[in-house]
């Protein structure tokens, strides 16, 4: 996967004279640039050290490289048969046998969710993985970049205190703890929630190798054919990059490679002005990077309330990041250490910015390519996503998909509902219907941005008799005692007081909105959340007030009233 081409990367730059290594997870080889000096076996032996194996190597001089400038040499990199204890513990499968029930594609969240589902109901299982077990979330998404992005939380308030009398003080940070720190968390986790708990289900055979569909809806992994009386495709997603002109050609940094920087750059673009971007972004500027977010749409994270995206924007830009809006990048060139991005706003001349590093945050695409999928008659959207029908249902009878490869919403809490979803589906009879009533999503900035529902603008363009109550983090008590009162909670209701969205942006909002996903799930009413019990001087406490805010005056209340 693309952890392992990072990995081996890390490894061979930490080589003496290796001036670059960018290496390729589809095309299993890396390319490095090194001084004459740099022996193979060494290139090699730092492969091993990462825990891989070099099957074949050739060395390929440059024109220059008799005047002493690196060479370059390109290599086949494979992960190892064996990578811990529980894999061995695991049921592997060689072909042959008896057919499963359900056979899974894929061993991410949605996979996991969906082998687990079908194991518990005493099915057999058939879980095909071609890369590293755990998906994206564990291995290059929520748990590498959220425990980063605590990491440089601490940094920054190591250095800033609103409290009077307190003593702070920062030096630059050593990335390279922080990256192995992470990987190590990583390491663990994939472990604990993957391979352990494959070993605790004998009912599910792990196959690892690529499925490939056949014409006749048949399945071959690696060439061999496998049977199954269902099929559930989990094969998640990958970051895209949109087709700016020198983009392909000069390079840039994924998230996943982002998280594996072990220097922090001087200077950072983003493209991409969302969730990852910004949280990224803000992450660097944290650690030391001057970063600068280009973002196509009128707004950062363009899919919240127009308030949201406003107080937002200050905030990060009070922290340093400039953040520009209404960008269009027209062209790339130069590469790492000194890159020169073009853009234009509109009105405006065409401006160039230049900077050490380039990350592409632009999302994510579903893993379809190379499957056979369209010529077994399993149909795919405009993006390559699988399209499937109320009950996860593909286009060809008997099978299913679920989580990233089904599009969007590309979140693991719905990648685990959907694949759990979709195996009792394909096993049981298409009784359970596909529902994302009520989904929350999070923007882990600082502060971070929670919402449920639609926006203002989106519930009176519905026509909807709309009533809306806002309230500043100022009011809330814990705000105050913290020192931190930036953000604002937005709810929005329909006469009736039912809520038909719920807007924040706070510090934890993250842990704040679940209270307004349940109201909306289970039709509780304005009323009746400002009725509830809220815990004094809790971010939470927030909701009761900005629910009393639709009748009452906050500024005539006390603390903790009724």
């Amino acid at each position: 996967c693309e952890h392992c081409a990072v990995t081996i990367d890390r490894a061979l730059r930490s080589i003496p004279g290796v001036t670059e290594s960018r290496a390729s997870f589809p095309s299993r080889s890396a390319r490095i640039s090194a001084a004459p000096s740099v022996s193979e076996e060494q290139l090699r032996s730092a492969v091993a050290a990462a825990g891989y194996t070099v099957t074949a190597a050739r060395a390929e001089e440059n024109s220059a490289a008799g005047s002493g400038a690196p060479t370059d040499r390109a290599g086949d990199a494979s992960e190892r048969a064996t990578a811990g204890q529980a894999r061995d513990r695991v049921p592997v499968a060689r072909g042959g046998g008896d057919a499963a029930e359900l056979l899974v594609i894929g061993g991410g969240s949605a996979g996991f969710a969906a082998a687990i589902a079908a194991a518990e109901t005493g099915a057999s299982v058939l879980m095909v993985e071609q890369g590293t077990l755990g998906g994206t979330c564990v291995n290059v998404g929520c748990v590498p970049s959220k425990t980063m992005i605590r990491a440089a939380e601490a940094q920054y308030r190591s250095a800033h205190s609103p409290f009077s009398g307190t003593r702070t003080q920062a030096g630059p940070p050593e990335m390279r703890a922080v990256v192995a720190q992470k990987d190590d968390l990583v390491a663990a986790l994939r472990q604990q929630k993957y391979w352990d708990v494959l070993a605790a289900y004998p009912q599910i055979t792990l196959l690892q190798g690529r499925a490939r569909f056949a014409a006749d809806g048949g399945v071959t992994i690696d060439g061999q054919a496998a049977r199954a009386r269902k099929v559930v495709l989990a094969t998640g997603a990958h970051p895209w990059a949109p087709p700016i002109a020198g983009l392909a050609e000069t390079g840039y940094l994924t998230s996943t490679q982002a998280l594996a920087l072990e220097e922090v750059p001087k200077r950072l673009i983003v493209i991409g002005g969302s969730a990852v971007g910004l949280e990224l972004a803000q992450m660097f500027a944290r650690l030391g990077s001057q970063v600068t977010v280009l973002e196509a749409m009128p707004q950062i994270v363009a899919a919240e309330d127009a308030e949201i995206s406003s107080a937002l924007a200050g905030y990060l830009r009070e922290e340093g990041l400039a953040i520009v809006t209404g960008a269009a990048v027209s062209s790339v060139a130069g590469g790492p250490g000194g890159y020169q991005v073009r853009y234009r706003q509109a009105g405006g001349g065409e401006q160039m910015l230049a900077a050490e590093q380039l990350l592409v945050a632009t999302g994510r695409r579903a893993n379809t390519a190379g499957l056979g999928l369209e010529e077994a008659g399993i149909r795919l959207g405009s993006k390559g996503e699988i399209t499937v029908d109320e009950f996860l249902q593909t286009s060809r009878t008997g099978v299913y998909a679920a989580g990233d490869a089904a599009g969007d919403p590309m979140f693991v809490y719905v990648a685990a509902y959907a694949g759990n979803l979709a195996a009792a589906n394909a096993l049981g009879g298409n009784q359970r219907r596909y529902d994302l009533t009520a989904l929350p999503r999070v923007t882990f900035t600082d502060p971070a941005v929670a919402s449920v529902g639609v926006t203002e603008a989106q519930a009176r363009a519905a026509g909807a008799d709309v009533r809306v109550a806002q309230l500043p983090m100022t009011y809330v008590p814990r705000a105050l005692a913290a020192r931190d009162t930036r953000g604002l909670i937005k709810l929005v209701a329909n006469a009736a007081g039912e809520l038909l969205g719920a807007h924040i942006v706070a510090p934890e909002a993250g842990d704040m909105i679940e209270s307004a996903v349940m109201a909306m799930r289970f039709h509780i009413r304005v009323e009746d959340i400002a009725a509830l019990f809220h815990p004094y001087l809790t971010n939470a406490e927030g909701l009761k007030l900005a629910a009393q805010a639709f009748r009452k005056d906050v500024k005539k209340l006390s603390c903790c009233a009724a």
